[in-house]
């Protein structure tokens, strides 16, 4: 299951986010596996002082820490004893539980969001994704689907540095641009994800609810994948 957590919205918890933690291994069982979108806070400081190429700290998959945006919950889940991260530094995925090795290994670093990556695995594995708190547009799951939709895509390309057996190694790297909405600007509204969850609730799918005090949603990933798809392709397909 991967989740995505406000951890603030859900209200006092004794024990604090560390129950929400063991409360979701408790979910899943102990064959189950929780994962979190990590990306890297490090990306966001080389684009922003590209001159200090030399002094940047390279990305270790082990110890770099998860990107402020997402708030507390990937950085508390990559914490925890026993989590693994997957090797793609933008694109990289904590996992802990019974398959976090599957889900994490062989990360691909082109293109880390499709085929190959730990969110073509979640569709694979007949995973559900959890919005605990978090808002509809945060369900990183349909970047995924951008991915596969036969539609118009930016590509970006930048280079970030890896920890490779103790040294510091620039490394390429290219995929589609996840910052803006696919398309033409402009063609799709900026929140066009929330908006897909949205439809695909309203036609009576995924399942809402409260987790303490927070509201939340709970889909399959196997359903909402190809939901998006059509729901991309409907819009921006190129015409034959």
């Amino acid at each position: 299951m991967l989740v995505h957590a406000a951890l603030r919205r859900t209200g006092p918890i004794l024990g604090g986010p560390d129950t929400i933690t063991a409360a979701l291994r408790d979910v899943v069982g102990a064959e189950g596996t929780i994962l979190a979108y990590a990306d890297w806070q490090g990306q966001d400081e080389i684009e922003a002082w590209p001159a200090l190429r030399d002094d940047h700290v390279p990305f270790d998959p082990l110890t770099s820490r998860a990107v402020r945006d997402n708030g507390f919950w990937p950085e508390l889940l990559r914490t925890t004893p026993g989590a693994l991260r997957s090797g793609n530094p933008g694109a990289s995925v904590v996992a802990l539980g019974g398959r976090a090795a599957w889900f994490t290994r062989d990360h691909p670093l082109d293109y880390g969001y499709g085929p190959g990556s730990p969110l073509a695995r979640l569709v694979e594995a007949d995973g559900k994704t959890l919005l605990l708190g978090a808002p509809l547009d945060t369900m990183t799951l349909l970047h995924h689907a951008e991915h596969l939709a036969d539609i118009p895509h930016r590509i970006r390309r930048y280079e970030s540095p890896l920890l490779v057996n103790g040294k510091t190694v620039w490394q390429s790297f290219e995929e589609y641009d996840t910052s803006d909405p696919p398309g033409e600007p402009g063609e799709l509204p900026i929140d066009h994800i929330g908006q897909i969850v949205e439809a695909f609730l309203a036609a009576g799918n995924g399942r809402r609810g409260t987790i303490g005090a927070a509201p939340s949603v709970l889909v399959k990933a196997g359903e909402i994948v190809p939901f998006a798809i059509a729901w991309l392709e409907a819009r921006l397909k190129p015409a034959s």
